[in-house]
């Protein structure tokens, strides 16, 4: 008797065990569902809906892709994944774009329902790309990736090598009250943003009034994001140069403190040349130069009613103006 309540026991637990793990598993799965439910996909036309959410097809040589031969990358038209690169692609004449192979990981392959096909989709947001085929020997790969081009996008290498150029870069100046450097600044072309905030001192994320205090370290600047195809730093440097006296101590016009100094935070060794270099020249011009050169510590933004502030007021700066010394 003891041995089959044993066995009944057994087998509950057993149950139960592949009970919670098909649960568990489930579990899982809607999860997984509802990640791709929430996805933000890019919007799609009536036609590219019907491929790549219906699992419909174009019709053959009717594709944007079958014949292209540039450099580049082919990425998924609903989420922008990449799928394919254009050395994988070629002409296996059946009116499709053909591909031996993915990139790792970012195509997923699904029996058909019949078994007859293996379908092929993105592996990012499931989109139908089309089927795969072995064994026909296009390739040494002998792998045909048969993909409607409905369901792709292509960037060129030209494309890739231009949008890896229009890169911004960082510099940080002060000198003086930074409404009046933010306001030059801000006209100069190429510059793409400018911040008035703190920086230089020891207390995290002081506010105006403890900056004034003097009691935190922290002087007066402006972080500048620029487009270096457009604006040399070197450029920026000289108009910092031009547009506050470089000359005084602690102060700039009617405003004084230590967080007024004039104040090249450099990002790295090339901006401390340059500095150096113009600084150089200034002296040699007879300027008794004042500005420091340091290196850029954590930059602070200032209070949103410091931001852009004699544009919001419709004036021009008091203690700011331009004075040719290059």
């Amino acid at each position: 008797m003891n041995t089959l309540k044993t066995a009944k026991l057994l087998i509950i637990v057993m149950f139960l065990g592949v009970y919670q793990t098909g649960c568990s598993q489930t579990k899982q799965e809607n999860k997984l569902e509802k990640q791709v439910e929430n996805m933000q996909y890019n919007e799609l036309t009536p036609f590219e809906e019907y491929v790549i959410i219906n699992k419909g097809t174009e019709r053959p040589w009717s594709g944007e892709y079958v014949n292209t031969k540039d450099d580049g990358t082919y990425t998924c038209k609903r989420c922008g994944a990449e799928l394919y690169k254009s050395d994988d692609k070629f002409d296996s004449h059946c009116g499709w774009p053909s591909f031996d192979d993915e990139i790792e990981g970012a195509v997923k392959r699904v029996p058909d329902a019949d078994g007859m096909r293996t379908e092929i989709v993105c592996a990012n947001c499931g989109a139908h790309l089309g089927h795969v085929f072995e064994g026909e020997g296009f390739t040494a790969k002998n792998t045909r990736h048969c993909v409607n081009s409905v369901s792709l996008n292509f960037v060129s290498e030209k494309q890739q090598k231009a949008e890896k150029t229009e890169t911004t870069s960082k510099a940080i100046f002060a000198g003086g009250c930074f409404w009046g450097v933010e306001y030059y600044m801000e006209k100069q072309p190429g510059v793409k943003s400018v911040v008035s905030g703190y920086t230089g001192g020891k207390t995290k994320n002081p506010s105006y009034e403890e900056v004034c205090s003097g009691r935190t370290g922290h002087i007066e600047a402006v972080e500048i994001e620029y487009d270096p195809s457009v604006v040399s730093y070197e450029e920026l440097a000289k108009l910092f140069f031009e547009i506050h006296d470089p000359t005084q101590v602690n102060r700039q016009g009617p405003d004084v403190g230590e967080q007024y100094q004039s104040v090249v935070f450099y990002m790295n060794d090339e901006q401390k040349k340059i500095t150096e270099k113009l600084i150089g020249q200034l002296e040699a011009n007879g300027y008794k130069v004042a500005t420091k050169v340091l290196k850029a510590s954590t930059f602070y933004p200032a209070e949103a009613y410091h931001q852009d502030y004699y544009d919001r007021k419709g004036s021009t700066p008091y203690c700011h103006g331009y004075t040719k010394r290059f």
